[in-house]
């Protein structure tokens, strides 16, 4: 509706299938498995609850009436006890069993778990075909020199495809701590109102084993392998700042990415992919600007800005728990993930396309490489006899003039020529040449790329093969 706000992260950033992750389809249709799980483990434990109750809830998980939700929460003033009003239209004979002995956060935290849960492997497909895309690239230019910068100034030679392996490893990192947050996951499970289980225990006459045992059964039926041993009313809310933690740990690393290829594009070195049709300004049509690594850059600092709301949320959760969580949760930890799949979606498109100009890259490696190349010649000619003192102070002049007719004067960096040319260094031009040929200067930085895919990126790659080929289409 164009008279109502309408987020940007539907209508310009974030995918379909995280946009789903987060909806209310996906939501209500979550609580009513859990309402099935939690009935089918209470009718196994003896609870008076049949099968043809349990059965009749399943075949309704998906005939959900928004409608009669929506008119009963705004007469009762609660969202779970509507949909329980709702589904019990849907499932008549079972309605009065539907929520037997839950709280709503039995619905809502467990939803919420069950739904990040979704959204990090979303994150994790996402992750690993950026790497993919930047291993490509890496090995592509893993023998291309160019300038390393330190300062952001001109320092020894590395090659395109090294500075790509910083890209990724920050990515690796990113994964290791995705994969444990995953691993690490646990769900609320059946606790009660307060975490005691005490409506529970009446309910199965003070049988704790009873009672322990369908929190189990519950949480396996839900595809977890534990609950959390303890909570209060709600899950720790401390785990929805550990989830935006890594989330933000993954802008930061996609962050770092944009800001370099935003100043190789000024530098005309590299580009982001620009399409045939694209507009670079509505003012200056030769321009073409990284819009989209720009974008990359105001979404990654939202999402790392945005971290501190269940951080500070966490910290002011009061005893067993207080509501003020609730607002600000559903904001935060929703937005969170789709502003890091817009990230992502980005991320995959720049990466899988970037434009490399070499004559471009060697201009600038060529306008630097003989100051550096200094210390090579002097060896090489004190090697042939030359006085080490006397060739230094050659150097030392001949590298300020050269410095001073680029500065002042702009014109090209002469060095070389000026050592070529004089007879006090005992070297052919065709071996200062040689001296100064750039691969001489890139180090091991071919054998690190290798060394690194091989050693790091390859295995995981190889074991998320069925992840690869993520595919991201951009809105604007």
């Amino acid at each position: 509706m164009r008279n109502l706000y309408n987020s940007p992260f539907n209508k310009r950033y974030s995918s379909k299938e995280m946009s789903y992750i987060f909806s209310d389809d996906m939501k209500f249709r979550t609580w009513r498995k859990l309402w099935v799980a939690l009935a089918e483990a209470e009718n196994e434990l003896g609870i008076n609850i049949t099968k043809e109750q349990v059965e009749e809830l399943r075949a309704n998980i998906d005939n959900i009436d928004f409608e009669a939700a929506e008119k009963k929460e705004k007469e009762i003033r609660h969202d779970v006890m509507s949909h329980v009003y709702a589904y019990g239209l849907a499932a008549p004979s079972a309605k009065g069993i539907i929520h037997l002995g839950a709280t709503s956060c039995y619905v809502g935290d467990n939803t919420d778990l069950i739904v990040m849960r979704e959204a990090l492997l979303l994150i994790r497909k996402k992750v690993i075909n950026v790497i993919n895309n930047l291993g490509r690239f890496a090995l592509n230019y893993k023998d291309m020199p160019t300038l390393g910068f330190t300062h952001l100034q001109p320092a020894q030679l590395t090659t395109v495809g090294k500075r790509a392996t910083l890209w990724m490893n920050e990515l690796v990192m990113d994964l290791e701590n995705l994969d444990f947050v995953i691993d690490s996951m646990k769900f609320r499970g059946v606790k009660g109102t307060t975490g005691t289980q005490a409506s529970f225990m009446a309910l199965f006459n003070n049988d704790e084993s009873k009672v322990k045992e369908l929190d189990k059964m519950v949480c396996e039926k839900m595809g977890f392998k534990k609950s959390f041993p303890v909570t209060g009313q709600t899950y720790s809310r401390k785990v929805d700042s550990i989830i935006l933690n890594t989330l933000s740990e993954i802008a930061q690393s996609a962050y770092k990415f944009s800001n370099d290829l935003r100043i190789l594009q000024n530098m005309k070195e590299m580009e982001e992919p620009f399409e045939k049709n694209q507009i670079g300004s509505s003012a200056m049509a030769y321009k073409r600007n990284p819009m989209r690594s720009e974008r990359i850059g105001a979404l990654a600092r939202y999402i790392i800005v945005n971290s501190l709301n269940p951080a500070i949320t966490a910290g002011t959760q009061w005893f067993e728990r207080t509501l003020d969580d609730s607002a600000n949760k559903r904001i935060a930890v929703s937005e969170a993930f789709l502003a890091l799949d817009g990230v992502l979606n980005l991320y995959l498109n720049v990466s899988e396309n970037m434009v490399v100009y070499p004559k471009v890259i060697a201009s600038h490696v060529n306008s630097e490489l003989p100051f550096m190349a200094t210390e090579n010649i002097l060896m090489e000619a004190v090697k042939r006899g030359g006085d080490r003192q006397e060739l230094h102070e050659r150097i030392r002049i001949h590298s300020m003039d050269a410095a001073r007719r680029v500065k002042e004067e702009g014109e090209s960096n002469d060095l070389i020529e000026r050592i070529i040319n004089d007879n006090a260094f005992p070297l052919s031009k065709e071996e200062i040449l040689s001296i100064i040929d750039p691969k001489n200067f890139i180090g091991r930085a071919p054998g690190q790329v290798e060394d690194f895919m091989n050693e790091y990126v390859n295995p995981i790659l190889e074991n998320n093969k069925e992840l690869l080929g993520e595919k991201s289409e951009i809105n604007v």
